[in-house]
């Protein structure tokens, strides 16, 4: 099969390559690809950040989300068929959807929203399974609370401002004055031009943050939330708290903690509780969103689709930061 692989950790350029077709075992199913998305998390397993959370071989297929159709089932697998259309994002040992195949647990999976593409399914898996663990999970959102999503044009902050007013929050988002008309339409309360306001001077008592930049963004975030506050991040750094959930055991533990002290400092100071989110992969999670979908409550927002054999090109303009929504891989 064709698939972009990576031969080695660093800021390297994709190439096509002819990979073996996976091997599936008994649970498994073997997906035909059609699209994938292109996802922050991409870059940063290019770059080895996450190398001391999961290790991988070289060479490595990149992608984390797609949706295609199963083309062949495993001998246990009860959930599907060869024939089904499904979405979804593979368990972190065995990512890969930047491919014409990839086998995945049929725990992961879901059928694809019905009123979908597959390029607009191929949108959802990661940004929707991130949004909800960190809203319905994580920061267990109440009808009334009040929340702020960084970065709302972006492929998670569409998502998440969507799923926030559907859980009857009030939603403030940062955006460039070019997103603001699209994070109004989504359903954001109110809006910060980031290059001209100051969030952390003009929101305050807040109940949660979902952050998705981390660094000093995240930090500040602890200006708006009020005491007992909520803040969960995709990007800032794992603590001392998500090494012992994970299993990341004693040292790698120790090294989370030392790397989180000023967080852990921030959350003391302000009462507050921080969760580094690494998100896990669910298909029954997946089905609760297509549901969402399917009736007319969250849409997908893409900013553009590029060729399969344009991946490269693709990635290069996801790192710019500047799409509204995801990009999307056409690969079938």
């Amino acid at each position: 099969m064709r698939a972009m692989v990576i031969d080695r950790y660093g800021k390297v350029p994709m190439r096509l390559a002819e990979m073996p077709t996976p091997k599936i075992g008994e649970y498994e199913v073997l997906a035909e690809i059609h699209a994938a998305s292109i996802n922050p998390v991409d870059f940063k397993i290019r770059d080895g950040k996450v190398k001391l959370l999961v290790k991988y071989k070289m060479p490595l297929i990149l992608g984390n989300d797609f949706s295609g159709v199963v083309a062949k089932v495993g001998a246990k697998v009860t959930r599907f068929k060869v024939g089904d259309e499904i979405y979804a994002r593979p368990r972190k040992s065995k990512i890969g959807t930047f491919a014409e195949y990839i086998a995945i647990h049929e725990e992961d999976i879901a059928l694809k929203p019905k009123n979908l593409s597959f390029e607009e399914a191929a949108s959802i898996p990661l940004v929707g399974l991130t949004s909800y663990q960190a809203l319905t999970d994580i920061l267990q959102l109440q009808k009334g609370q009040k929340i702020l999503i960084q970065a709302g044009a972006g492929g998670v902050g569409t998502f998440a401002i969507q799923l926030a007013k559907l859980m009857g929050a009030t939603v403030a988002t940062t955006a460039s004055f070019a997103g603001a008309s699209l994070v109004k339409s989504l359903g954001a309360d109110e809006i910060i031009n980031y290059k001209t306001e100051k969030f952390d001077e003009i929101l305050k008592n807040y109940d949660a943050v979902f952050d998705t930049l981390g660094g000093e963004i995240l930090e500040k975030s602890f200006e708006v939330i009020k005491r007992g506050g909520k803040i969960v991040s995709v990007s800032g750094l794992p603590n001392a708290r998500f090494g012992k959930e994970y299993g990341s055991g004693l040292f790698k533990t120790l090294l989370f903690s030392a790397a989180s002290h000023k967080l852990t400092a921030l959350e003391k100071k302000h009462n507050g509780h921080y969760t580094f989110l690494f998100m896990k992969p669910s298909g029954e999670q997946l089905r609760i969103i297509a549901n969402f979908i399917e009736t007319g409550k969250i849409k997908p927002i893409i900013d553009r689709v590029f060729s399969f054999e344009d991946a490269q090109n693709a990635m290069e303009y996801a790192e710019l930061g500047r799409a509204k929504g995801k990009i999307i891989l056409k690969i079938k």
